[in-house]
């Protein structure tokens, strides 16, 4: 949907991008707003107050939102990579915690209603008498939970209480998977950035061992070779745009998923302009894009947007960054005097 606007419901173009990560508020509604067509803040948060999109621990171990049927249906696919985050960040601190035991209390904890992480955290420490935080993050990573919105303007404030999904949703969410859900997932990755290796999969999912998913799938795919060598799938029908294809010029917030859907980020990024996006602290900047590829940062304070290209940009590419960009401060902060600047 970076091609050309497109008219479609909310719920719908999240699936389509196999979810939005969500760590902050802000971003989803601008990567929505970069791809929808007369897309607005409330379209999204009603969606939200409406169940019909979750904001839940998913991929990658982070907050996402995603389209509730998405959720119920790919959670359980995502339990392995959830299990293996948390043990990677605890290490031996997973091996200290009774997790059965403060799993099915925190679920009590969550169903007498929303609360938040804080919350648990003190609960758990009372209870359980341990290491409170380890605890409370294990519960986040392995009960699903989703995120109450809360009717700030981006949706959620910081400290936004959670719900137990089924609870929630008034759906059950298992959190076991079978052949046919670890399918459904790759599917699910394969529609929104194939033609793409099982190692992009693994990466954008946070799941390893995707290969018996794909070999599984593989009558029901499309196979290529990339430049390298390397085998690509995707789905028969799935769009492949000529590389001549049009590509104007679309601004992307932080963690957006274009940058971050393959393991070969080069498809997007140049290796040289990697760190420059990519920050040691794991954060990952708001980009633009010039023909398809990200060519620099951008940020807004006070009503002015900063433009930084990696390299300077022809007079025509600055003339379109800045009617685009104005479009972005009227979405981002209506009523405020606009401006746009480039570093170079």
């Amino acid at each position: 949907m970076l091609l050309a606007r497109e008219k479609t419901r909310v719920p719908s173009a999240i699936e389509r991008l196999a979810g939005l990560q969500a760590q902050l508020a802000r971003p989803p509604f601008v990567g929505l707003w970069s791809r929808l067509e007369g897309f607005r803040r409330e379209d999204l948060i009603r969606a939200l107050e409406a169940k019909q999109v979750v904001r839940a621990t998913a991929m990658r171990a982070t907050l996402h939102l995603m389209s509730a049927k998405a959720y119920v249906a790919l959670r359980p696919a995502l339990s392995p990579g959830l299990e293996a985050g948390l043990r990677s960040v605890l290490r031996d601190r997973a091996g200290k915690i009774d997790l059965d035991g403060a799993r099915a209390h925190a679920r009590a904890f969550f169903e007498a209603e929303p609360r938040t992480m804080d919350a648990l955290r003190d609960e758990v420490g009372t209870r359980f008498g341990a290491d409170a935080r380890a605890i409370a993050y294990a519960v986040r990573l392995t009960l699903p939970l989703v995120q109450v919105p809360g009717g700030e303007a981006w949706g959620f404030h910081g400290a936004a209480p959670f719900a137990v999904a089924d609870r929630w949703l008034g759906a059950s969410v298992r959190t076991t998977p079978v052949a046919k859900d670890t399918q459904a997932l790759v599917r699910s990755y394969l529609a929104a950035f194939g033609p793409a290796s099982v190692q992009d999969a693994q990466s954008f999912t946070g799941v390893r061992g995707l290969a018996d998913a794909f070999a599984a799938l593989r009558g029901q795919l499309r196979a290529f070779r990339d430049e390298r060598g390397r085998e690509l799938f995707d789905l028969p029908k799935a769009p492949r745009p000529d590389e001549d294809a049009d590509a104007p010029v679309r601004f992307l917030p932080e963690y957006d998923s274009l940058v971050l859907a393959h393991d070969d980020r080069s498809r997007v990024i140049d290796d040289a302009h990697r760190k420059a996006i990519f920050r040691a602290n794991l954060m990952v900047l708001p980009t633009f894009l010039v023909d398809g590829r990200v060519a620099g940062s951008w940020k807004i304070e006070k009503g002015t947007l900063a433009i930084q290209p990696f390299a300077p940009l022809q007079k025509k590419m600055r003339a379109q960054l800045e009617e685009e960009g104005l479009r972005l401060l009227a979405f981002v902060e209506p009523g405020a005097r606009h401006a746009v600047k480039f570093a170079r």
